[in-house]
């Protein structure tokens, strides 16, 4: 099933970088910025994990919370998030429920070779638990500044 703004967003629960967890349901009274990356402390993450970590402010001022979500080990989003001082929640989609259910686990193509993986995309959720925004296939620059614009519709 494809998911197109106005849909319910999927709830979810999943283990998170600080040994604790985090559903969708929980943060009913808030607005969601969920996005996808492929991997933890890699070029392209790092640089979109940093991106949210310096718009963190502004969305706090939005009543949003952000939440990453890769398939990584609660292990490495830890890494990750202290080398990076990183503010938000980092989800560890291990068995890839929350990807599967939001559509971002796909088949990628790199030099010819085909696999699957995490498409880079993000979801802005609002506090009844409604899309309001989707973004797929990401390109990071220009991509923070672009789901502050459409959180501060909400």
């Amino acid at each position: 099933m494809t998911l197109t703004v106005g849909d319910q967003a999927p709830n979810f629960t999943m283990a998170t970088d600080a040994g604790g967890e985090v559903s969708l349901v929980g943060l009913r009274d808030k607005n969601v910025i969920l996005y996808f990356y492929p991997k933890d402390d890699t070029p392209g993450c790092t640089k979109e994990a940093c991106g949210f970590r310096d718009a963190v402010p502004d969305f706090s001022d939005l009543n949003a919370e952000i939440i990453g979500v890769s398939k990584d080990s609660v292990a490495k989003h830890n890494k990750f998030k202290a080398k990076y001082e990183l503010p938000f929640t980092l989800g560890a989609d291990v068995d890839g429920s929350v990807c599967e259910a939001y559509n971002t686990w796909v088949e990628k193509s790199l030099y010819g070779r085909k696999y699957m993986g995490i498409e880079r995309a993000t979801f802005l959720i609002d506090r009844a638990g409604v899309l309001r925004g989707i973004w797929r296939k990401v390109k990071v620059k220009g991509h923070v500044e672009a789901v502050l614009a459409a959180t501060k519709d909400l």
